[in-house]
This record gives C-alpha cells, structure tokens and sequence, in this order.
C-alpha cells in the first residue's frame, strides 16, 4: 500500500488527502441536513451577530494564517538557497570550516580565510577534468556592494550569457549584478572592507567603469560588482599574477610566480561524474580542502529539518488551543441566541434540525475562517520572503501548497466535528427558562 501510495504523482497524493479531510464533513451535512434546510436561519444569525461572527473569523484566519506563512517560508528559503548554489558543483579552498568557506565562496558573506597558494592553484586549473578554476577574491565593497575578482569564464557561467553590455577587458573595467545601484558608464572607486569598518580612502584614485550587467540569477551575486582578479590584487599591493612585460593582460593562464593567492576556486568539471574525483584528487591535507556547496547544505537543511519540526509542533499547539477557543467561542456565540433556537423547539422543531442550525452556523464561521486564513498565510509568506530576499539577496519566493492546505483542511475537518458539542449542549438547556430570559 506504501509503494502504492508513494507511487502516485504529488496532485494526485494532494487531491486524495483533500478528499480524506472533507470526508468528515461530508458524513457529518449528509446525516444533519438530510431533508432539512436550515441556511436561511444560519445566513440570519450570521447576519444578526456580524461583528462578533468577523471578530471570531479573525481570530481563526490569524492564528492559521501565520502558522501556514511560517511553514511556507521555511520551504521557500530552501529552495531559495538552493537554487543560488546551483552554480557551485565544487569549491576548492585552504583547509577549514566547509561552512565558513561556503557562506564566503557562495554566499559572498565577509570573512577572514586564508588563501590557496600558487601550487594548489595550478594543481586545479591543469587538470584535464577541469573546464572552469575560477578564482575568487574578495574582500573590498562599494556602497554595502560586495567588489569580487574573477574571471570572464565564471561570469559568462554564473549569468548564462546574459550580460547587457559587455564583459570586463581590463584591469579598469567591472561587471555588476542585477541589482547593484549603477548604471552602465559609471565609475566608482572601492572601499576596502565591508559595512561599517569599510576604509573608503584606501584605493583613493583608483577608478573602475561598469561596462556590463548580468541578469537575476536569484543569488547573493545579484548585488556584487565583479571585477578582474587581477584588479583586487594589484589594488592591494600584491602581484597580479602575470609576468610584468604583459602588461594589462587579465584572466589565465597565471604565473605560478606571480600568484598572490585566492581564498577559494570554484570549479567546474567537464562531465558531472568527474566532480566527486576531482573532490578526492584536490582534498589534500594540510593545503587544499574540496567541498560540495550542496553537501553542506543538506546537512544544514537538516537541522532547518529539525527548526521544521520544531514549527510544525508548535503550529500544531496553536491549532489545538484556536480549536479550543473555537469551542468556547461557539458556546459563547450560541448563548447569544439561545432564546431564537428555543423558540424553534417549542414551535416543535425536530432536535436534529436545531442541531443542524447550531453547527451549519459554526461550520460558516470556520469555512470563512480557513479560506481567509490561506489567504493571510499567502500574504505573510510572500512578506516574508521579500524581507528575507532583501537581507540576504537570495531570491526567496514561498507560495502555498499542498502542505499548508492540508494544514488548513485539517484544522477544518478537526474542528467541524468538534463543532457538535456546542450544537448537542444547546439541546440540553430548558426550554421554558430560555424563553423567559
């Protein structure tokens, strides 16, 4: 039944669950409503006592609605990170946290890391499995705009060849993200440092012109200004990795004697099998350290596992105490018109119809409180995620799905059936003493 199941495509497993949780109402109306018709007097009472009845679907809409956001957002930054590592089979670096490297490399987070000297360098880009060794330096910003040395192959690779403009033929020339604040033709002078403590005086005089963009790519490297390797290290004092007579030359090959070092290489193998022997071939103790951006983050994801767990349990507790308050809230709704539906009795109305009344009229409450939910769950999550996108610059995007509608329809068919110990207790109260009250 399990390989069944499994079996089956996602919409079919989201329709069948859907199915199962309206099952219980479905079984519930069919055996109330049989030969009743009890809506007029439902749309009248929800009429009659509107602002408590919004008050109550407010309070059901919030209570699901954030928890819905919460889950779907958590799905959403997966896939989000995900999909900005998707360029970055493997990383090459000095030995050390494969975290802290990945959150530098990738994520373009500042930290201090030591550099991969010229031996390693070439060890990696003479391979014959290798088709792309970009090295990556950083460590400079401009306007909270990360400045990263590369080369021309990683920024046709990262953006897919989608540069307006053109890309950086020298030493003087940058390429920026999607996003970055400048326009084609502009010129700007980095800052050494990042934030706060960015020194802005310290490359005085040093004028680059932006002379491409690359289109979104959903990843931090949307809001960074590439530009030559050979321009981070020359701005620094250091050798930029040719011989002198060739002048302004950029991109490899690089002079083994002239190469200051690079905090990480991101490779690119020729075939995607050869990554898991080039992750061997390059891991070599004490100098070089290879890792899968995407191994990291499954293990990371793991823990977020356990975050999930941890907000689906919590969602789960806020759901029983709303249905709680859903209990008492419809008993105290009910007192309010308690006199009405004595009335009904005494006029000889049957106990089920009564019942039917009482429970259509919190299953109207509960129905609106769930969609409105869905939609404040929608609203909460793509809030989020522009807020997360815009701190981190990974494009975010957390939708609704199956998960979170089953959470919703569950919380409905729960407390659906849970709405019958309000309709029962109505019938256990005099009718006489109702009348006269």
């Amino acid at each position: 039944m399990r390989d069944l199941w499994d079996g089956l495509p996602l919409i079919a497993q989201g329709l069948l669950t859907t199915a199962a949780l309206l099952l219980p109402i479905v079984l519930i109306a069919t055996v109330l409503l049989r030969g009743f018709h009890p809506w007029p007097l439902v749309r009248a009472l929800l009429w009659r006592y509107r602002w408590a009845n919004l008050m109550f679907v407010l309070l059901i809409a919030i209570s699901s609605g954030m928890g819905i956001g919460l889950i779907a957002q958590e799905r959403g930054l997966r896939v989000g990170t995900a999909s900005a590592a998707e360029k970055f089979d493997l990383v090459v670096t000095a030995p050390g946290s494969e975290l802290t490297m990945m959150l530098a490399a990738v994520y373009l987070q500042p930290s201090d890391v030591p550099l991969l000297d010229s031996a390693a360098y070439d060890r990696i880009a003479g391979h014959e499995r290798v088709e792309i060794a970009a090295p990556i330096a950083f460590g400079d910003s401009f306007s909270g705009a990360p400045v990263v040395g590369t080369i021309t192959d990683f920024v046709t690779y990262l953006s897919d060849g989608r540069i307006e403009g053109r890309l950086f033929q020298s030493t003087r020339e940058a390429v920026i993200g999607a996003v970055v604040p400048l326009s084609i033709g502009d010129d700007f002078t980095p800052a050494h440092g990042e934030g706060d403590s960015a020194e802005h005086d310290a490359h005085h005089g040093f004028e680059i012109e932006i002379v491409g963009r690359m289109a979104r790519t959903g990843s931090p490297w949307d809001r960074a200004i590439l530009i030559p390797v050979e321009t981070v290290w020359e701005v620094h004092g250091l050798a930029n990795g040719h011989l002198p007579e060739e002048g302004d030359r950029i991109g490899p090959p690089f002079d083994p004697t002239h190469f200051p070092g690079t905090p990480a290489v991101i490779v690119r193998a020729t075939e995607l099998w050869a990554n898991y022997a080039l992750r061997s071939e390059f891991t070599v103790t004490g100098e070089s350290m290879a890792f899968f951006p995407g191994t990291v983050l499954a293990n990371l994801y793991r823990v977020m596992g356990d975050v999930r767990q941890a907000m689906s349990i919590m969602s789960i507790v806020t759901q029983v105490l709303v249905a709680a308050s859903v209990l008492m809230g419809l008993y105290i709704l009910t007192r309010l018109f308690q006199r009405q539906l004595s009335m009904l009795r005494a006029l000889g109305a049957p106990r089920r119809f009564v019942i039917s009344v009482v429970w259509g009229y919190g299953v109207g409450l509960l129905v609106s409180g769930t969609v409105l939910g869905l939609g404040v769950g929608f609203a909460a999550a793509a809030l989020l995620s522009r807020v997360v996108t815009e701190r981190t610059d990974i494009l975010v995007s957390a939708t609704i799905g199956w998960t979170e509608v089953t959470l919703a329809l569950g919380f409905l068919s729960v407390t659906s059936l849970l709405s019958l110990i309000p309709a029962l207790v109505v019938l256990t109260r005099s009718i006489v003493e109702n009348l006269h009250k």
